[in-house]
C-alpha cells in the first residue's frame, strides 16, 4: 500500500525541494508495486516498473536499481537522507550501504550523516533524534564487529568503492572480504546475506567499470538507488545514456526553477581575435576576469550588508593547459605586471602533482572568509566532491570544444551561496570569460542537446484537454446581497456545501441593497461614530443611510400602465443589508501610524571599510550573455557617462538617489564619505583611472556605501508615535486565481498530489467569507478544516487588506497574513509556517509587526466593547485534524 503520509511528513521535516519530493514520491510508488525483497523476480519487477515508468528499460545490475538524475546543486545528499528515512519508517528496513566514488566524497558523506554537523541529513527527523542510525565506515567496521556492533537496529554503512572492489594491487582481496571469526564470515559476506540491504550510490556514473560493477552485484542488495547529475558513460562513439533513469531533473530545469546560478559567457564588445596573439588574448581574458571578480566582490558585500547575512568571498577559477602553463600563470598573476602584484599570496596552483583528494580538501577552504585565496589555477582534473558555493568567475585557457567548456563549468560554480536566488543579477550569475570562444559557446548553448537547454515536456492527452481560467473569489457578502454571482467552477463539486441563495433577487431590491452597502462603506471612515459593523443596526445610523439611499434611488421606468411593480421596502432592505454585513464581515480596522511632532533622524560620521573594493581601471565594454535566457548584461563605460567636476560628486550624486538620504541634512557627511572612496581609489589608481571607475561603477559604489551607512543610522527616540484608526472596519477585498476549468475540490479531502497544492481551487465552505480559495500547503488546508469546525467565520485576506509592512533587509514589504478567524470571544490572525522557518529573520519581523497591529486593534475594540485581537504563529507540523483551535492559540499565540 502507498505510504504517502510518510512522504508528506518527511518532505515537510526535511524541507525538500519539489524535485527531491518528487523523487521520494516515486520511491514510494515503486516500493508499493515492487516491494523490496531478495525473493523478487528481476524480470517481473522490471516489467511492472517499466509499465509505469517507461524510461526504465533495464536495471543494468543483478538487482532492481533505479537512477535519479538530479542536476548539481539540487541536493542529492539530502535526498539520500530522505530515502533512508522513508524506507526505515514505511518499510522497516534497517540496513543501508552508501557508496562513494572517491575519498573526498567519502569523507563528506560521513560528515553529513553524523549528528550535530552543519549539514546533518536527518535534522528534524524525530525517529532518529533519540536513537540515530549507527555509522559503519571503512575505518570503524572492524572495531564494531569486535564489540558486537551488529546488534544496532539501524546501520548505515559508508564505504569508498576502492574498499570493496574485488580487484586490488597484487591480486589480494580487500580487508572487507577477509574472514572474521566474531561473525563467522567476512563483513562483505555478512552484508551480502542481510535480508534488507539497500544500496545508495552517490555519483553512480563512476561505478560502471567492470570491477566496480562486479563488487556491487556481489553485495546482492534488495534495492539500488543511484544518484548522479550525469546519467551517461563515455563510450567510443560518444555518451551512452543509462537505461535505468526513473526521474530526470536536468540542469536547465534547475536553472529555470532558481536552484542554481545562471551561467553567462563573457566577451568584449566588438571583439575580433584576428591579428591577436594567443598570449595577448590570454592576458586580456585574465584582466577582464579580474575586473568582473572585483565587481562581483563589491556586489556580494553590498548584498550581505543590506540583508544582514554573512559576506561571501568570491574567487576566480583559471583553467590551465598543463602543469607548465599553470606554473607560468601562477608566476604572472602574482607579478608586478598583473595589477601591481595585488594578488601575490592570494593564488593557489592545483595540478596532477598533488593527489585529487588532497587537492579538493585544499580547495574546500577557499570558501572560508579567513582564507586569502582569490584565484585558483588548475589543470583540468577536478571532478565530483567540490561543493564550494563562492565560485563566480571561470577563465578557461585550455583548448577544448564548446560543449566541454560548458560542462567544465557545470557543477563547479553553479551552487548558490545563500541556497536561493537573491534577485541581484551579479550575485546570481556565474561568469565564463571566453572572448575567443564566445560565439561557439553561445551556439552550443542554443543546441537542443545542450545541457543548458535540454528539457523535456511530455504532454498527455489529458493535459491537452485541460483549460485554465481566471476565478475571482468574491467576498460572500457580495454574493449574499445578490451583487455578484459566486464562481465555483464549470459545475458544482459533488461534496461542496450548497451556496445559500442571495438575500435579494428582485432587481429593485438589489439596487437598494447596493446603494445601502455603499453608504455603509462610507460610514466605516467615521470610526468615532461607527467603530464596528455592529453599529450599523443602530436606529440613527439606519435613518442616515435611509435618507442617502432615498436620494439616490431611481425606480424603474413604467413599461405599461397598471403593470408597475410596487416600490421595495427600502427601510427593510437597508436593515437586512446591515445584518448581512455583520454576519459576513470580520471587523478589520484601518490603522495608520503617525509621529507626534517632528521626526529627527540621520547618519553619524564613520570610517568606511573599503578593503573589499578594488575595482581595476576599465578598458573596453564587457558583454555577458546568459546561456539559458540569452539576456545580455553590459559592463562598460557607457553605464556611467556623467561628467562630474569633482570625483567626490560621483559618490554624492549616487547616494542622494536613496530615499532615506536628504542632501541638505547630510551634505558634510556625504562629501566626507565621497572623499574616503576617492582617496581609497587613488591608492592604486591615477586620477583619470579613478574617475573612470567612479563613472562606470557609480551605482554599485553608492549601494556599497549606503549599505554601510545603515549601521550608523540614528533616530531621536524621544519622538513619540501614535496610531490612528481611520476606519472602524474595511470592506473585504476580492482575490483572483488562475485555476483549471473544473469544479473546486472539497476542502476536507487532501488532493493526491500535495506537492502542487497551489494549482487546486477549494470550495464547499460554510464559514469562509469567500466562496472559493487556494492553499499553499496541506497544513493550510488542515487549518481551514479546524476553522470550519470551530470558528464563527474566517477568511484568507487579500493583498492590501491590512496594509502592514515589515522590514526585510533594506526594503519594507507588505505582510499579508494567511488567515483571519473570529471566535466567540476573540479575533485571530493566524500564520502557519514551516517548522524549520519559525526562527527566520523575516518570519520574526512579520510577527513583530502583526503583534503590534493586534495590540492597536484590541485597544480600538475596547472603546466599544469589541473582541480583542491575537496573533498566532503555528509550526506546520503542529496542525493536524485532531487539534482544537483553542489548543493552537494557547500553545502558539503571541
Amino acid at each position: 500500500m502507498s505510504n504517502l503520509r510518510h512522504v508528506n511528513a518527511i518532505a515537510a521535516r526535511l524541507s525538500l525541494r519539489p524535485p527531491q519530493r518528487r523523487s521520494l514520491e516515486i520511491l514510494d510508488r515503486v516500493s508499493e508495486i515492487v516491494p523490496p525483497s531478495k525473493a523478487a523476480d528481476l524480470d517481473a519487477a522490471l516489467e511492472v516498473i517499466h509499465s509505469e515508468f517507461p524510461t526504465v528499460s533495464d536495471f543494468e545490475r543483478d538487482f532492481p536499481s533505479l537512477c535519479f538524475a538530479l542536476a548539481t546543486g539540487v541536493g542529492k545528499t539530502r535526498l539520500m537522507g530522505a530515502f533512508i528515512t522513508y524506507l526505515k519508517i514505511a518499510h522497516g528496513i534497517e540496513n543501508f550501504f552508501v557508496l562513494a566514488p572517491n575519498l573526498t566524497i567519502y569523507n563528506k558523506l560521513i560528515d553529513d550523516f553524523t549528528p550535530n554537523t552543519p549539514k546533518y541529513v536527518f535534522k528534524g527527523i524525530a525517529e532518529f533524534a533519540i536513537s540515530p542510525p549507527v555509522l559503519t565506515t571503512g575505518e570503524t567496521y572492524e572495531r564494531q564487529i569486535a564489540s558486537g556492533g551488529q546488534l544496532f537496529p539501524t546501520t548505515i554503512n559508508i564505504f569508498n568503492i576502492a574498499k570493496i572492489s574485488s580487484e586490488v594491487r597484487g591480486g589480494r582481496s580487500p580487508r572487507i572480504r577477509s574472514f572474521r571469526e566474531e561473525i563467522g564470515e567476512s563483513y562483505f559476506d555478512y552484508l551480502a546475506n542481510l535480508p534488507d540491504l539497500v544500496l545508495l550510490m552517490d555519483e553512480s556514473h563512476r561505478y560502471r567499470a567492470t570491477a566496480g560493477m562486479r563488487a556491487i552485484n556481489e553485495l546482492k542488495p534488495v534495492l539500488g538507488l543511484e544518484l548522479t547529475a550525469t546519467p551517461f558513460t563515455e563510450g567510443t562513439r560518444g555518451p551512452v545514456a543509462f537505461e535505468n533513469v526513473i526521474f530526470d531533473y536536468p540542469l536547465a530545469r534547475a536553472m529555470e526553477d532558481g536552484f542554481v546560478k545562471e551561467p553567462a559567457v563573457v566577451t568584449r564588445k566588438d571583439f575580433n581575435p584576428a591579428g591577436k596573439s594567443p598570449k595577448a588574448i590570454e592576458e586580456m581574458k585574465l584582466n577582464d576576469g579580474i575586473r568582473l571578480h572585483e565587481s562581483v566582490k563589491v556586489e556580494l558585500e553590498t548584498y550581505a550588508r543590506e540583508n544582514s547575512v554573512s559576506i561571501v568571498k568570491p574567487f576566480v577559477l583559471v583553467i590551465a593547459r598543463d602543469t607548465t602553463h599553470a606554473a607560468e600563470l601562477m608566476a604572472f598573476v602574482q607579478s608586478d605586471e598583473f595589477y601591481n602584484a595585488r594578488y601575490a599570496g592570494k593564488v593557489i596552483q592545483v595540478d596532477s602533482s598533488v593527489k585529487e583528494e588532497e587537492t579538493v580538501e585544499k580547495l574546500l577552504t577557499v570558501e572560508h572568509n579567513d582564507n586569502p585565496v582569490e584565484i585558483v589555477i588548475h589543470v583540468n582534473m577536478l571532478k565530483e566532491g567540490w561543493d564550494v558555493t563562492n565560485l563566480y568567475t571561470i577563465i578557461p585557457l585550455r583548448a577544448a570544444n564548446a560543449r566541454t567548456l560548458i560542462e567544465q563549468s557545470i557543477g563547479r560554480g553553479l551552487r548558490l551561496p545563500y541556497g536561493k536566488r537573491t534577485g541581484v543579477t551579479a550575485v546570481d550569475r556565474l561568469n565564463i570569460v571566453a572572448h575567443d570562444r564566445f560565439q561557439e559557446i553561445v551556439d552550443e548553448a542554443n543546441n537542443p542537446n545542450s545541457p543548458i537547454r535540454l528539457k523535456q515536456l511530455i504532454l498527455e492527452e489529458s493535459d491537452l484537454q485541460q483549460k485554465t481560467r481566471t476565478v475571482v473569489a468574491s467576498p460572500s457578502i457580495l454574493t449574499g446581497l445578490g451583487l455578484q454571482t459566486p464562481q465555483t467552477g464549470s459545475g458544482a463539486s459533488a461534496s461542496s456545501a450548497p451556496t445559500p441563495p442571495p438575500a435579494f433577487t428582485d432587481p429593485a431590491e438589489v439596487r437598494v441593497a447596493q446603494l445601502a452597502y455603499e453608504a455603509f462603506r462610507k460610514l466605516s471612515r467615521q470610526p468615532e461614530k461607527v467603530p464596528s459593523t455592529t453599529f450599523l443596526a443602530r436606529p440613527e445610523i439606519q435613518e442616515k443611510v435611509l435618507k442617502e439611499v432615498r436620494s439616490q434611488y431611481q425606480p424603474p421606468q413604467l413599461e405599461l400602465e397598471g403593470m408597475a411593480k410596487p416600490e421595495p421596502d427600502i427601510a427593510a432592505v437597508i436593515a437586512a443589508t446591515a445584518q448581512l454585513i455583520v454576519e459576513r464581515t470580520i471587523d478589520i480596522p484601518r490603522i495608520t501610524v503617525m509621529p507626534k511632532g517632528e521626526v529627527k533622524a540621520g547618519f553619524k560620521p564613520f570610517q568606511l571599510d573599503l578593503s573589499g573594493m578594488r575595482y581595476p581601471a576599465p578598458s573596453e565594454e564587457l558583454w555577458l550573455k546568459h546561456l539559458r535566457t540569452e539576456q545580455v548584461d553590459i559592463v562598460g563605460l557607457t553605464q556611467g557617462n556623467l561628467l562630474e567636476s569633482r570625483l567626490e560628486d560621483y559618490v554624492v550624486s549616487g547616494l542622494i538617489d536613496f530615499p532615506d538620504i536628504a542632501y541638505d541634512d547630510h551634505a558634510d557627511l556625504l562629501y566626507d564619505l565621497g572623499e574616503q572612496v576617492v582617496n581609497h581609489l587613488r591608492t592604486y589608481l591615477s586620477d583619470d583611472e579613478a574617475g573612470q571607475v567612479l563613472a562606470l561603477h557609480q551605482r554599485e559604489i553608492a549601494r556599497a556605501v549606503h549599505a554601510q551607512m545603515q549601521d550608523h543610522f540614528w533616530k531621536d527616540d524621544s519622538v513619540e508615535y501614535h496610531h490612528e484608526v481611520r476606519q472602524g472596519f474595511t470592506d473585504l477585498k476580492e482575490t483572483a486565481y488562475t485555476a483549471l476549468n473544473e469544479p473546486p475540490l472539497d476542502y476536507r479531502v487532501p488532493p493526491a498530489d500535495k506537492s502542487n497544492m497551489a494549482r487546486y481551487l477549494f470550495g464547499g465552505f460554510a464559514k469562509c467569507l469567500s466562496d472559493v480559495t487556494k492553499f499553499h500547503s496541506d497544513s493550510e488546508r488542515r487549518l481551514a478544516v479546524i476553522l470550519e469546525r470551530e470558528a464563527l467565520k474566517w477568511l484568507r485576506p487579500a493583498k492590501g487588506q491590512f496594509q502592514m509592512y515589515y522590514r526585510s533587509g533594506s526594503d519594507h514589504l507588505e505582510y499579508q497574513p494567511d488567515f483571519v478567524a473570529e471566535t466567540n470571544d476573540t479575533i485571530l490572525m493566524l500564520e502557519p509556517k514551516m517548522a524549520t522557518q519559525m526562527s527566520d529573520k523575516d518570519v520574526l519581523s512579520k510577527a513583530d509587526v502583526a503583534v503590534q497591529w493586534c495590540a492597536w486593534a484590541t485597544e480600538h475594540a475596547r472603546t466599544y466593547g469589541g473582541k480583542p485581537w491575537r496573533y498566532v504563529l503555528i509550526p506546520h507540523d503542529a496542525i493536524t485534524d485532531n487539534m482544537t483551535l483553542d489548543f493552537l492559540v494557547k500553545q502558539y499565540g503571541k
